[in-house]
């Protein structure tokens, strides 16, 4: 164990509540602070930049694509001891296995910053985003803007009838709801067809 003591931090909220760019920001200062950085990011989110994390407000830090935490983890050990903060982007879509490397970083003196979905478009824990909230240094839990209301926003609306667990989008294919506005597995428009159809 390293005398330095590592730290986890978790960047979390609905989707376009400002997550990725909240960890770019830190990410940045961090190499303003002259510390050594190396970011990932699942493939499955290619839907702005292949080599690249992106906020929807079209701020961008390089990052390694990677399938799984194995392949994070081989991706990041052998340059180890040339990196201090480990950043990763939409950590809801990677397996529980990152909770234990994420605790193996710390005990190396890492700081790992990571940002996710805590919730799935069903309002459930999506991925191992709520266990790492429980273990973590520090969490921010971010807001979005509620597009039907303009009232803050902690749900995740998926526009449609998938009940897939993952489908990639962004504005069109989702919408940040509040509490009041949320509805799961339907938008409003559906909700009146099937309204009318009931009649």
């Amino acid at each position: 164990m390293t005398t330095v003591p590592g730290r986890i931090e978790v960047i979390t909220g609905p989707m376009f509540s400002g997550k990725s760019e909240e960890l770019i920001r830190r990410l940045k200062r961090a190499r303003i602070a002259r510390q050594r950085v190396a970011c990932y990011k699942p493939d499955i989110d290619l839907r702005y930049h292949r080599t690249a994390i992106a906020s929807h407000s079209s701020q961008t830090h390089d990052a390694t694509t990677v399938a799984t935490v194995e392949e994070l983890k081989a991706a990041l050990f052998p340059q180890l001891n040339e990196v201090d903060v480990i950043g990763i982007d939409e950590a809801q879509f990677f397996d529980t296995r990152l909770i234990p490397l994420s605790v193996e970083l710390v005990h190396l003196g890492k700081r790992v910053v990571m940002a996710g979905l805590d919730t799935t478009f069903n309002a459930e824990p999506f991925g191992p985003i709520p266990a790492l909230m429980a273990i973590a240094d520090e969490v921010t839990k971010l807001s979005a803007v509620c597009m039907v209301c303009g009232q803050p926003a902690i749900h995740t609306q998926r526009l449609g009838q998938s009940q897939e667990l993952v489908v990639v989008g962004a504005a069109g294919v989702y919408e940040a709801r509040c509490r009041a506005h949320f509805q799961p597995f339907t938008d409003e428009h559906n909700s009146e067809q099937l309204e009318l159809h009931d009649l």
